[in-house]
């Protein structure tokens, strides 16, 4: 009985550490993401004429409240880009002592990743955004309308574009976390190939203008990263089974 006790007292301590060690994770967080707001909001306008250098249409604001919320806009995807790294790293160290030292070192190197990679998916929407698909709205209207685009109109539907992609980029770095803690094979990202490739391209038509051939030129960049993040986890899984050998091999000895 007392065994049972205790192991149960043992358990609920247990758990009470770990949710106390969830909620101190959670709070440095939510620090660094207002610490990152606040840099952001620092250098608003030089984010601001880095989204409409590539522009010839004026943009217009018709309220006050537009010149305050693109403000909080700019700022906001600044903190949520840099607290990325921060939120993985984290993560990270709340799952770490479920890990082996290998595993951890490997999942530990993914993060620098994960913000190179949302970088680099913010810039493709971008460019995409403003090479293809707000050319051909615009071209919709000439000898139509005349345009006129508020700040507020122009940045939603801008990071309506460029968010998704920026998260569909860390698709590989994903993938290889996900193998590295057993939860995802290469095997199952190869038999569910045809239904990510469907999804992908969903995803890419309902970003675009209506268009058949524009969604699946966008959807082809994102399935060769699909096929990279194959590739990777294959390597990874690789990597486990080595060590995995050697290991037994050590104890027989």
């Amino acid at each position: 009985m007392r065994l049972a006790w205790k192991s149960k007292h043992d358990n609920e301590m247990n758990l009470v550490g770990h949710l106390t060690e969830l909620r101190n994770r959670l709070i440095v967080t939510f620090v660094l993401f207002i610490l990152f707001f606040a840099i952001g909001f620092i250098f608003v306008q030089d984010i601001y004429s880095f989204f409409i250098n590539d522009i010839e249409t004026d943009l217009t604001v018709i309220s006050p409240t537009e010149i305050v919320w693109i403000y909080f806009r700019m700022a906001g995807l600044v903190a949520f880009a840099g607290i990325i790294p921060v939120l993985a790293y984290e993560v990270w160290a709340f799952v770490k002592p479920a890990l082996t030292p290998h595993e951890q070192k490997l999942s530990l190197s993914y993060i620098p990743f994960l913000f190179l990679l949302f970088i680099g998916g913010l810039i493709f929407g971008y460019v995409v955004f403003v090479k293809q698909i707000f050319p051909f709205i615009l071209s919709l209207s000439e000898g139509m309308f005349d345009v006129m685009l508020t700040v507020d109109q122009y940045f939603k539907f801008l990071f309506r574009i460029t968010v998704p992609f920026a998260f569909l980029f860390e698709l590989p770095i994903v993938a290889m976390f996900l193998t590295t803690i057993g939860i995802l094979t290469p095997d199952y990202m190869k038999k569910i190939r045809k239904y990510a490739y469907f999804v992908l391209i969903v995803i890419c038509t309902m970003l675009t203008p209506p268009d058949f051939i524009m969604p699946i030129i966008l959807a082809l960049p994102l399935i060769l990263l699909y096929e990279i993040s194959i590739h990777l986890s294959k390597l990874v899984e690789g990597k486990k089974l080595k060590q995995h050998e050697e290991f037994m091999r050590s104890e027989s000895l």
